[in-house]
């Protein structure tokens, strides 16, 4: 009986234009919070859909991001179009982890490396001379395993 109440109480004030709109709702709130099953089926669905809506992580980028408190990659050119970093790794040394806009690389010096990303953790040789392009990493860290020290250059366009 009561929900039929406040269903009729909707209609005759949507039909006879008496009600503002703050008054329908009213209405309408007063009608949900009395069934029951609508209660729990709305919450249960704002609930899932609030814990899907994690918020994103921004990491930091290469130049921020660093080893320990110190710098591991540095600007070397910043203009318009490029922006150039030089990375130095001595072994022990890695890079916390950090994301990459789209860029390309070439290794000025090569090592042995952990890297551990979104895929899992994996060993390394980077070879002298190696070159590569990413579109972008979501993620990953990097650590030095081997017993030199390894130099990178990366080259992200604007």
């Amino acid at each position: 009986m009561t929900h039929w109440f406040y269903l009729h109480a909707f209609k005759q004030a949507s039909n006879a234009r008496v009600f503002n709109m703050r008054n329908k709702i009213f209405l309408i709130s007063q009608y949900f919070w009395k069934v029951p099953y609508l209660k729990v089926s709305v919450t249960m669905i704002l609930m899932i859909g609030l814990s899907h809506c994690a918020q994103k992580v921004i990491l930091p980028d290469p130049v921020v991001a660093g080893w320990k408190g110190k710098e591991v990659c540095v600007v070397i050119e910043e203009n318009k179009k490029v922006r150039a970093l030089r990375c130095t790794f001595p072994p022990g040394v890695g890079h916390e982890k950090h994301q990459h806009a789209a860029h390309f690389g070439y290794t000025l010096k090569g090592g042995k490396f952990r890297i551990k990303d979104a895929t899992g953790v994996r060993e390394v040789n980077v070879p002298t001379g190696y070159d590569f392009y990413n579109n972008g990493i979501d993620w990953h860290q990097v650590l030095n395993i081997g017993d030199s020290t390894a130099v990178f250059l990366i080259i992200e366009p604007k």
